[in-house]
């Protein structure tokens, strides 16, 4: 019989099988069911591939190869931050990019070779399945934690238009990683004189559309207007001096020709620290949201004392004046590793090493309600989010993914948000520079959005939920437990032998 894992392209196939899977992390549409699919079904290859693997070398070399694919194709737009904005020489921020996509490779890689060892004498029929699920939502917990964690493309995003999304209110989005990982290896493994797999699947889809008719949470309150202005600031001229009073200028305009009861700004939309904003101009804004008895919310760097800065988003209007420090920070944007100095010599990025704000953070008190805010990056961590509730009525995320040009990251972004509002039962409102700039529903669905590029003012109206979804009581508790009890698995139960 013929080895596959010898055959000639093995490691190609394997790429080709990750690659595949990237155009499932995006906004979602009317094929969004369909394109959902594509990451299980290529998962389900690559299970088959892992079967045959002669060796835990030969697997985690398979597991390399399969996540560069999935990650060269999905977060290569770090490159355009890296080249076009932070004015880093083509052929290094090239090397960057590839050195950080195969840091991320290793992640599968380890799943892979975990999934080998385990599996040697492991009866195919019945465990294998649940540990390579095990496997894999163990590696993506692992990524999504060590060195900060970068959670991005992690299997249970993809399924945002798929059943499947309506257990994020149970067990998350890594809890929605392992039931994909486990229909892809049923899958795999169905034939005609077995079907239970299949069947099994069928129900676990089936059991997700059940789950989304059920209402964890409520609306309550009065309904709230909301204006999310999209300023469409080029980034390459943004934090330029000469831009900064057209910028004010812009905002302003914006503001004052919008009025609702909670008006959100993109993040840094003032790139320069509040204290250094012309005061007039504050109290301008002041005077008119109290007019009309509305809050605005806007992001910019806020000082303390003369070494320590965040990145922040900051209020004024009718409400007292609050604001929020991010707490999680993007690692070379937003901070520099220790050790890592010489990348700000290499790289022009403006206001590059921000303190992280405090944990316990209350919600903001605005609009009539309370807000759980997050600034771009940290809404990929849906365990934190849970620091605000149940007191946070509406989620809100101000973004500025500008930084990454016109590529798969704003789609991807909002994706990560849906299940943000699935997860805690909340609608979520964001605000982006150039996009995505959106209202999600407490479903996960796009109720309104505004086309990514453009100047505009994006009206709504929603209204606070409160009650809690089973995530929101337990966290990541329940998909820890189903990872490391399948982990396990092999060791607990032992196949008969003669």
């Amino acid at each position: 019989m013929l080895n596959i894992t010898r055959a000639p392209g093995i490691l190609l196939i394997a790429f080709c099988l990750g690659l595949g899977s990237v155009p499932a992390y995006s906004a979602g549409d009317t094929a969004g069911f369909v394109i959902s699919l594509l990451p299980i079904a290529f998962l389900a290859l690559f299970y088959l591939l892992l079967l045959r693997a002669n060796g835990g070398k030969r697997a985690f070399l398979m597991g390399f190869a399969y996540g560069l694919g999935l990650f060269l194709g999905g977060v290569s737009w770090v490159y355009v931050s890296l080249a076009d904005f932070a004015a880093m020489p083509v052929p290094l921020a090239m090397l960057l990019t590839l050195l950080f996509c195969a840091y991320l490779a290793l992640f599968p890689a380890l799943f892979a070779f975990l999934f080998n060892r385990l599996t040697r004498s492991a009866p195919e029929f019945f465990i294998t399945p649940f540990v390579f699920a095990g496997c894999l939502t163990l590696a993506e917990l692992l990524r999504g934690l060590l060195f900060t964690g970068f959670p991005w493309l992690a299997l249970g995003y993809s399924q945002a238009d798929s059943p499947l999304s309506a257990y994020a209110g149970i067990v998350g989005v890594y809890g929605i990683s392992f039931i994909g990982a486990l229909i892809a290896a049923w899958l795999a493994t169905a034939h005609r004189r077995n079907l239970l797999p299949l069947v099994a699947s069928l129900l676990l889809w089936f059991g997700g559309m059940v789950l989304a008719q059920i209402e964890w949470t409520k609306p309550e309150g009065e309904h709230v207007s909301a204006a999310l202005i999209q300023g469409n600031v080029p980034q390459s001229l943004k934090w330029q001096p000469e831009q900064f009073a057209e910028t004010l200028s812009l905002y302003h305009d914006l503001i004052i020709k919008n009025p609702a009861q909670l008006v959100l700004l993109p993040e840094t939309a003032f790139p320069d620290f509040v204290d250094r904003l012309p005061r007039d101009y504050l109290e301008t804004l002041q005077n008119t949201l109290q007019e009309s008895d509305g809050d605005l919310l806007f992001g910019a760097p806020v000082r303390e004392g003369g070494a320590r800065y965040y990145n922040s988003a900051v209020s004024l209007g009718a409400s007292p004046s609050q604001q929020y420090a991010k707490r999680h920070l993007v690692p070379f944007g937003e901070f520099i590793p220790f050790g890592f100095n010489w990348f700000l010599r290499l790289a022009d990025i403006p206001l590059a090493d921000f303190s992280a704000g405090k944990r316990g953070q209350p919600p903001l008190a605005i609009a009539k309600t309370r807000v759980a805010v997050s600034i771009c990056y940290e809404d990929l961590f849906g365990e934190e989010t849970l620091d605000f509730l149940p007191e946070a009525a509406l989620l809100v995320n101000l973004s500025n993914t500008a930084w990454f040009g016109d590529s798969l990251a704003p789609g991807q972004h909002l994706q990560i948000a849906r299940m943000r509002a699935i997860e805690t039962g909340r609608p979520v409102l964001r605000a982006g520079n150039t996009g995505v700039t959106a209202l999600i529903t407490p479903k996960g669905e796009v109720a309104a959005q505004l086309p990514t590029f453009t100047r505009a003012v994006l009206r709504v109206e929603t209204q606070g939920y409160v009650g809690l979804t089973p995530f929101v009581r337990v966290g990541n508790w329940p998909a820890i437990l189903l990872t490391i009890v399948s982990c396990l698995l092999p060791f607990l139960v032992r196949p008969n032998r003669r």
